[in-house]
């Protein structure tokens, strides 16, 4: 077991809406079913800038001081009582969500939609948004909620198999075409991952619409074509590449609004969209009402990444599918001021920005 100076650790500390602070603060005991990680690698999610403002405090976060953070990997250094297949050395990448296990939608495996969310004496955690995340040193899990990561897959990888996992559990719901088309509407880093992952799963073509360097970024990462929305009509223009039936599936990727009527309307016939940006409160979408009736589209809502992490893991250990090249900046735990703000303000051409509070995944 690896020896703990001082059983102390730096972690980020959120102590008010807006305000963070690194400090060193006490290394968490694991529970029964838990295990003790080294933090290795911990990804920006588009999400974090949103908790660490506070924009719905008393929610996410549930109180103050917090640590936040909840796409990372690293390695087991300690292993409370009934933990069953993980042990010290253990090299994982973990995950959010860890649901009640006793609800109806945990036994039918949606523990990303546990009826118990937020109630921690039921079992159910959410790391990084309502429970202890992983901007720090070390950091205690279910064994439910990490996975082995094989040392051919960088702990830089490894922290975006959360990432990935949404845009997989997106593609499963909806089922991908082979040989089929694609769009994908917003190339942040969902929306490039299901790029990427569009092809993995046996799609001939990915469109990607979008605008910029991020528009730029998915045509240098493999976008068979590309829509700048600020040039064209997005819809005629994806239909003009696809042809006039339109695509097979639509991933909508940015939340903004219009987007979603937009991918309704680029799907063929019977086609299927889902919904993997997070958008306000305040958009209301119109959607053509009578056009999916009639045409039987088929719309998913999608929410996280229930059950595919170690199919994200096993991909990336085949090399089927490569997450590498979306890492572009990588800061220590000490900078992370300088890491938010390469990450929100996208400078450099920042797509994902990593924090490695142990030092560098070299």
């Amino acid at each position: 077991m690896e020896a703990l100076d001082n059983n102390v650790m730096k972690a980020l500390v959120l102590t008010s809406p807006g305000k963070f602070e690194i400090q060193e603060v006490p290394i968490p005991e694991p529970g029964p079913g838990e295990v003790l990680c080294k933090i290795r690698a911990v990804a920006i999610c588009g999400s974090d800038p949103e908790i660490i403002r506070g924009d719905i405090a008393g929610i996410w976060p549930p109180y103050y001081p917090f640590t936040p953070g909840h796409e990372w990997s690293g390695e087991v250094v300690k292993v409370g009582p009934e933990v069953f297949g993980f042990q010290v050395g253990d090299r994982v990448a973990g995950e959010a969500h860890k649901g009640c296990g006793i609800c109806r939608n945990c036994l039918n495996g949606k523990y990303n939609l546990c009826e118990n969310y937020g109630k921690p004496e039921t079992g159910h955690r959410h790391y990084g948004f309502i429970s202890r995340g992983a901007y720090a040193q070390y950091n205690a899990y279910s064994q439910k909620s990490i996975k082995k990561l094989p040392a051919s897959v960088s702990f830089r990888e490894g922290a975006l198999v959360d990432t990935a996992g949404v845009v997989l559990h997106a593609m499963e719901l909806t089922g991908v075409t082979a040989g089929g088309t694609v769009v994908v509407i917003g190339p942040g880093p969902i929306g490039l991952i299901a790029m990427k992952y569009a092809k993995t799963l046996g799609s001939a073509h990915v469109i990607v619409v979008g605008r910029g360097q991020r528009l730029k970024a998915a045509e240098m990462l493999g976008a068979d074509s590309i829509v700048d929305f600020e040039k064209c009509d997005p819809i005629d223009a994806v239909r003009q590449i696809a042809g006039a039936d339109g695509v097979d599936e639509a991933y909508e990727c940015s939340g903004a609004e219009g987007t979603f009527a937009q991918a309704v309307k680029i799907v063929r016939k019977g086609g299927k969209v889902a919904l993997l940006g997070v958008p306000s409160d305040k958009i209301l979408e119109k959607l053509p009402y009578k056009y999916i009736v009639h045409n039987e589209i088929a719309i998913f809502g999608s929410r996280a990444n229930p059950n595919v992490s170690w199919k994200i893991i096993k991909d990336l250990e085949a090399r089927t599918l490569k997450l590498s090249d979306l890492v572009t900046h990588a800061f220590p735990l000490e900078q992370f001021g300088e890491a938010l703000d390469t990450f929100v303000n996208r400078k450099d051409g920042a797509i994902k920005v990593v924090v490695e509070p142990n030092g560098p995944d070299l």
